[in-house]
């Protein structure tokens, strides 16, 4: 029997990113998703939208049909 998988190549939030500390953040997805680890990632809040900064993802966990990501903002583009 199979499992769904996804690979991700960036961090889409929705806005339901959670502070850990200064620039850590924590994210819960539905399902189970794979992401590169220690290399700098887009972060978007939708798939569309402008990139909101660049992060490196530190710990990806998969349990019960859920995907938690923790990863560090490591740069943010600000609108002015």
């Amino acid at each position: 029997m199979g499992m769904p998988l996804e690979l991700n190549t960036m961090i889409v939030t929705k806005g339901k990113e959670k502070r850990l500390e200064e620039n850590l953040f924590l994210l819960e997805k539905e399902g189970y998703r794979l992401y590169p680890i220690d290399i700098p990632v887009e972060v978007k809040k939708t798939k569309e939208s402008e990139t909101n900064g660049i992060a490196i993802i530190k710990k990806v966990e998969m349990q019960n049909k859920r995907t938690f990501l923790t990863y560090q903002l490591v740069s943010l583009n600000s609108t002015n």
